[in-house]
């Protein structure tokens, strides 16, 4: 088992440090996942149901050294599931916010090893691991910068006050920063180590996903979406959605 820390805390495993993924692997649908120096960050809050399930899905293409979990004040079994996983474990002592949680991963990324890119995930199982690949392939091959999971796709499984809340916020986000931007809400992205070591986040809720696409626009960084699958299951989810649009509409207020 992994040693896990809270955030204060001096030491935790290295995911990735010094270490390649191997040069291609095809999954039983032909999807390939792309060569490439990466780890997975997943932040994470009362995800103990479901983030079992997700960390043995990226072990079937990444091995452990790679998966940081970062447990955002969970008051479930969140961190001692991950730790039975292999997954390294960053603890949070108290709930800090979804901005919160990445922040303390990028920050162990940029610090503990020379991993050239991430992936963020969310623990609730919407998204595939399988379409990890695609994010790599646009990354090398259009010299993205950030690769956006894009969930507006045909046959999209996205509740419809989702998808109109989506709609409307991806179009000021794209006005506000002159880049087309499908799914600005999207928790599954690729981030190249440049733009983590060139911007700082200062949200601590979900609106810090807007405040780095806009900041990364700001500093002309390329940013491209590509389509992916969403499974949408049944929950209570964290998003409190009149809050999150209030914070949504200061950031953008604020960064602009």
């Amino acid at each position: 088992m992994h040693p896990t820390r809270s955030i204060d805390s001096p030491r935790a495993r290295r995911p990735g440090d010094e270490t390649r993924c191997d040069h291609r692997r095809c999954n039983s649908k032909g999807k390939l996942i792309v060569t490439g120096r990466f780890g997975v960050l997943i932040p994470a809050y009362n995800a103990a149901a479901t983030i079992g399930q997700l960390l043995h899905d990226l072990h079937r293409y990444l091995s452990s050294e790679h998966i940081l979990v970062v447990d955002d004040g969970s008051t479930d079994a969140t961190a001692a599931v991950a730790e039975s996983a292999r997954a390294g474990v960053i603890r949070h002592v108290r709930n800090v916010g979804k901005g919160g949680a990445l922040r303390s991963g990028f920050h162990y990324f940029l610090e503990k090893t020379t991993l050239d890119e991430v992936v963020t995930i969310d623990a609730d199982l919407q998204h595939s691991v399988d379409d990890m690949g695609a994010f790599l392939h646009v990354r090398r091959e259009r010299g993205a910068n950030i690769v956006i999971g894009s969930r507006r796709i045909t046959g999209s499984s996205m509740p419809v006050h989702r998808r109109l809340s989506n709609i409307v916020t991806s179009y000021l986000v794209s006005t506000r920063t002159g880049v087309a931007i499908d799914d600005s809400q999207c928790g599954y992205r690729l981030i190249g180590r440049e733009v983590l070591r060139t911007i700082e986040t200062e949200e601590d809720g979900f609106t810090a996903e807007t405040e780095l696409l806009i900041k990364a626009a700001r500093h002309r960084f390329r940013i491209v979406s590509v389509p992916i699958q969403t499974i949408y299951r049944s929950g209570k989810s964290h998003m409190t959605k009149w809050k999150t649009t209030r914070e949504f509409v200061r950031t953008l207020m604020r960064e602009y």
